[in-house]
């Protein structure tokens, strides 16, 4: 559960109940961290997963942890996710990304989120990007 001193997530009632994500992220105190948006590369500099979105999301929220580790943070701090897919990614694939994200973030109180669907990143090989913001 994210320090409730620095932010909450959360979803009035007056607004649609959200699935896998909250309305809003409030900020009250702390250190705010923006991730820039990560894609399919390992530490190397290779493309991984190429053509295959779950394989490509599984390297993007690796990288994303990575991120959030080297500024002294965890998903736990995590107060907003952006997601570019591409509209190449099949539709009855295109919510694979709940289930890799319900591994890593608090399911019970998740992260606000947009998700755009893009024509194409920067490189043609990569299906999907996702930034993040975290407090700490």
């Amino acid at each position: 559960m994210p320090d409730a001193s620095k932010f909450r997530v959360f979803s009035p009632p007056q607004l649609p109940k959200p699935v896998g994500y909250s309305h809003l992220a409030e900020i009250s105190g702390g250190k705010i961290i923006y991730i820039a948006g990560q894609v399919a590369m390992d530490a190397s500099g290779n493309i991984v997963g190429k053509g295959d979105y779950s394989a490509q999301l599984q390297q993007v929220f690796a990288n994303l942890k990575t991120a959030l580790e080297a500024a002294g943070a965890s998903f736990k701090n995590v107060v907003k996710l952006n997601y570019y897919i591409v509209d190449s990614v099949d539709r009855s694939q295109f919510f694979a990304y709940r289930a890799v994200r319900d591994k890593y973030v608090d399911t019970a109180n998740p992260p606000v989120a947009t998700v755009v669907v893009v024509r194409g990143l920067f490189s043609p090989e990569f299906l999907v990007e996702i930034e993040a913001i975290a407090v700490v």
